[in-house]
């Protein structure tokens, strides 16, 4: 019996590249973090900036799971696995690292078994793109930004509003870092590209983030042998409307801005927030943090020699302390008079998304109802 976490329309998609669904895999691993590596990490958070041995870590964890997972698969009989999720589940004082994916046949396939990050229907555009699925391929790392950096930064906020660059070039390097280990494994791969990334912050214990970055390491022989393969954030109907338009991507750009609004800048905003009207500080920290790291995609995008930045996403965090983050992503692309799709129309059902059927509201209620008992 077929027991598939494909979807109607992701079936049908697939069988229109000669592709039926198998069985539903699973691959995990649990880890200890440990007596020496929790010290060192411990220590190493007082610095700030990367935290070497849980980045190993959770990296070890991420690949032995996937590992295990196309074992599954290629034991099922299986060519290769579309949708697969790298999870990370605390169970006690241990780490449960999941993978998730579902198995796919070929019909006339005799190529190496390959894994994806993908849906079928972006897997569908991404085939009709040009693009041929390799690997799934990650990129992290645990960061932490840690009490050095901390007292630094604190000294600068008190004397001034606006960006704190220890923390700004702390942040845009541990990104960087974890885009480049995404497209180093991809080359390891035998990768030209790497495309539907998704980017994820994770919480990992106490001050640490980690920093994820996913995809589906591709080959597309129209690309050649670039440097570093290419990367991109677009989902499968974004990349086929763009491979229609005869544009391809270059790398996925990013950039991030630390600002600090200031002592007195703080306690104006704090004042004024009593009234009703525009906090004009707040305004303006917000609005040149924005364009700071517009700026720094933009100058990333002109170094790459790219005609444009495309699907931008900016986000805002509240770091605490009066610190906000603002970060940019997004995708350069350039004219390339190779790509093509391989059909003159997407079909319908690649674009439809599917609808979450279940709602675990549970966690939500009860946060509802114990402040409602606070409250009385």
């Amino acid at each position: 019996m077929l027991m598939s976490g494909l979807s109607g329309n992701e079936i049908f998609c697939l069988t229109r590249k000669g592709w039926s669904p198998g069985n539903i895999v699973v691959g995990n691993s649990v880890y200890s973090l440990g007596l020496v590596r929790g010290i060192t990490s411990s220590l190493k958070t007082l610095a700030g900036g990367e935290v070497v041995s849980v980045t190993q870590l959770i990296a070890d964890g991420r690949h032995a799971a996937i590992g295990r997972l196309e074992n599954e698969a290629t034991q099922h009989g299986a060519h290769g696995l579309t949708g697969v999720a790298s999870e990370l589940k605390p169970v006690g004082n241990m780490i449960e690292f999941l993978a998730i994916g579902s198995a796919i046949h070929g019909d006339d396939y005799s190529g190496p078994f390959f894994s994806t990050a993908c849906s079928g229907q972006d897997l569908y555009c991404q085939l009709d793109s040009g693009y041929e699925p390799r690997h799934f391929v990650i990129g992290n790392v645990a960061y932490a930004l840690g009490v050095g950096r901390g007292i630094t930064g604190s000294l600068k906020m008190i004397a001034r509003r606006g960006e704190i660059k220890e923390f700004s070039d702390m942040y845009n390097h541990t990104r960087h870092l974890a885009l480049e280990r995404l497209e180093n494994e991809a080359a390891e791969r035998g990768c030209n590209a790497v495309v539907d990334i998704i980017t994820r912050i994770l919480p990992f214990g106490v001050g640490v983030r980690e920093m994820l970055l996913v995809g589906t390491g591709s080959y597309n022989p129209v690309l050649g042998q670039p440097k570093r393969p290419v990367t991109s954030e677009l989902t499968g109907e974004e990349l086929w409307n763009l491979t229609q338009m005869g544009y391809a991507p270059l790398r996925l750009v990013l950039g991030t801005s630390v600002y600090s609004l200031g002592l007195l800048g703080g306690l104006s905003a704090f004042f004024q927030s009593f009234g009703r009207g525009e906090i004009s500080e707040v305004t303006q920290l917000i609005y040149d943090a924005r364009e700071n790291c517009l700026e720094h995609i933009r100058a990333e995008a002109e170094e790459l020699k790219a005609d444009g930045v495309i699907g931008i996403k900016v986000f805002i965090y509240e770091l605490g302390g009066g610190l906000v983050e603002v970060m940019a992503i997004g995708t350069a692309i350039r004219k390339h008079s190779g790509v093509r799709t391989q059909t003159e129309q997407l079909l319908p059902q690649a674009i439809i998304r599917d609808r979450d059927t279940f709602f675990d509201l549970a966690p939500q209620m009860q946060g509802m109802r114990n402040r409602e008992l606070e409250r009385k």
